[in-house]
């Protein structure tokens, strides 16, 4: 049994005997193997991986910790098998992930025992990374910037957003990710001022060039955002950007263990709202990075928790003023047991293109 799964067995609340994991993201963070059509089944004494003929082979060879059994026949009887097998009565299931549909399945598949919903219990132990799983966060990371050293020298009034969004994505994908961590974003000119907009076919507008994007490497996602300028900036668009960037760096050195998210947006958006630009940063200043690009903790006018060692997070705040251009700068920090660090190694200052 690996870690993963230890430290879920042992977190299994006293009143389940074993837990269905559905969600292929949970599944592959339990065993190491990547895969969304099938079930890991883990019980107090054996922790089982359930799948078809198409990735039986692949998962005897990678999946970690599990004993891999092959679904044949009816799986309401191979499962009541796995639970006389382990002395299970009740069985904890994903509410979070399971549909209505999909439940009234579970219910026929184990019917005689008892199914209790978890929550997000597998989501709360991820929320704490390991170092190995920093590492990989890491490794996505350097990939990221790589593609922005490389689309810098790619940049020109003659290409679309679109052109700029393939191109960032190609380039991650030929140097090491095994794909993205989300869509990305790149958007010029007055579309800058969308925090979340959507790559135009339409060539780069003079102004503001927002790139948000990541890579996926071993599972983990990265998460980083750049604004250059097509052309020179002017005096306001100086001004907003190096509000932006005073912002972020003060987050930025506030980040220490046992702070909250609350606090730490707090200081961004308080320097941001003692300007003219008041008003002006409309997003919370961060969130959990992960296996997926959006986990706890919250880093929010809400973000309760405090930050402790495991935590991987981003400071992202940004200035978008309606209908003229806008302005976000994100980097990635962590709490490893080494203490505080900065997982972005990536130019900030003024780009003009």
């Amino acid at each position: 049994m690996n870690k993963h799964l230890e430290k879920t067995v042992a977190g299994l609340p006293a009143n389940i005997d074993a837990l269905l994991v559905t969600n292929g993201r949970n599944q592959r963070w339990l065993t190491g193997f990547p895969f969304d059509d099938g079930y890991v089944f883990l019980t107090k004494k054996e922790s089982y991986l359930l799948t078809d003929s198409r990735y039986i082979e692949a998962a005897e060879k990678e999946a970690k910790g599990v004993t891999v059994l092959q679904m044949t026949g009816k799986r309401s009887e191979m499962f009541a098998d796995l639970c006389r097998q382990n002395g299970v009565k009740t069985v904890g299931f994903e509410d979070t992930w399971v549909t209505v549909a999909q439940l009234e399945g579970l219910k026929k598949t184990f019917e005689g025992f008892e199914l209790l919903p978890v929550g997000r219990l597998l989501e709360n132990l991820r929320e704490y990374k390991d170092e190995t799983e920093i590492d990989n966060i890491v490794c996505a990371q350097r990939i990221a910037e790589k593609a922005f050293e490389h689309i810098l020298g790619y940049i020109s009034p003659d290409r679309t957003e679109i052109d700029v969004a393939l191109e960032l994505e190609f380039f991650m994908r030929s140097h090491g990710a095994e794909g993205l961590a989300f869509q990305t974003i790149s958007v010029s000119g007055s579309a800058s001022a969308l925090p979340h907009g959507v790559p135009r076919p339409v060539k780069l507008e003079k102004g503001f060039l927002t790139m948000d994007y990541g890579a996926l490497y071993n599972g983990y996602c990265s998460d980083m955002t750049r604004t250059v300028v097509i052309g020179k900036a002017d005096e306001d668009m100086k001004l907003l950007y190096n509000t932006v960037l005073n912002a972020q760096l003060t987050a930025e050195a506030a980040v220490k263990e046992g702070i909250t998210g609350a606090e730490l947006d707090k200081i961004a958006r308080d320097i941001i709202d003692g300007t003219k630009y008041k008003g002006c940063f409309g997003h919370s200043l961060g969130h959990g990075v992960g296996m997926y690009i959006h986990e706890a903790p919250s880093v929010s006018a809400g973000g309760t928790t405090p930050l402790g060692k495991g935590h991987v997070i981003t400071i992202e705040p940004g200035i978008y003023v309606k209908g003229k251009y806008g302005c976000r700068i994100e980097d990635m920090m962590a709490v490893r047991e080494s203490g505080v660090e900065l997982l972005t190694n990536c130019p900030k200052q003024l780009i003009e293109l």
